[in-house]
């Protein structure tokens, strides 16, 4: 017997797979030299935020399926095992507390970036599309040893996604690009 799913998960999915669109208008006029860019003010660069926020989704999601970081996109080594002729992330490059390196050998190509971080996204959006409210209410460790409900860790995530990108946006106009409205 089939049980209609969680009118919330359905919310919460949407909300997540959303942030693919919204994120990727702002890539338009990044390339393979200045997704690497580095500006002295901003902490970041778009290969890093693409990196983590797919880390990031994928934690959560992992959190739904007990599945594994896709070997296809992430190695763990000591942050600079990333690779642009590999095409993938070295986790601990784009882990919390980490610090992007201006480096294109340690970082894929602008498309594959843009490939982990919209399959992360695809990820945890199925993952909670698939959830039951008891699963989105389970307590879940998160951070520095506080615990909160599955589904507000999602709403954090959407939130993560956000914040990341008005970090790309202030990274396009300190690279001079023009705006994308």
């Amino acid at each position: 017997m089939s049980t209609a799913p969680s009118p919330r998960a359905v919310i919460l999915a949407d909300a997540v797979a959303s942030t693919k669109a919204l994120t990727a208008r702002y890539l338009a006029g990044f390339n393979d030299v200045t997704h690497v860019r580095q500006t002295p003010d901003l902490p970041n660069h778009l290969a890093w935020i693409l990196g983590h926020c797919a880390l990031t989704m994928h934690r959560v999601a992992s959190m739904f399926d007990q599945g594994e970081l896709p070997a296809s996109d992430f190695i763990t080594g000591d942050g600079t095992g990333g690779s642009r002729d590999r095409g993938v992330f070295d986790r601990e490059a784009v882990a919390f507390g980490s610090r992007p390196e201006e480096r294109h050998d340690r970082f894929p190509t602008l498309a594959r970036c843009t490939e982990i971080y919209n399959r992360a996204i695809d990820r945890l959006a199925n993952c909670i599309r698939s959830a039951d409210d008891a699963t989105l209410d389970q307590l879940v460790p998160w951070g520095s040893g506080q615990q909160m409900p599955l589904w507000q860790l999602v709403s954090r995530m959407i939130f993560h996604n956000g914040f990341h990108t008005g970090q790309i946006a202030d990274l396009r106009r300190a690279l001079g690009f023009r705006s994308v409205f």
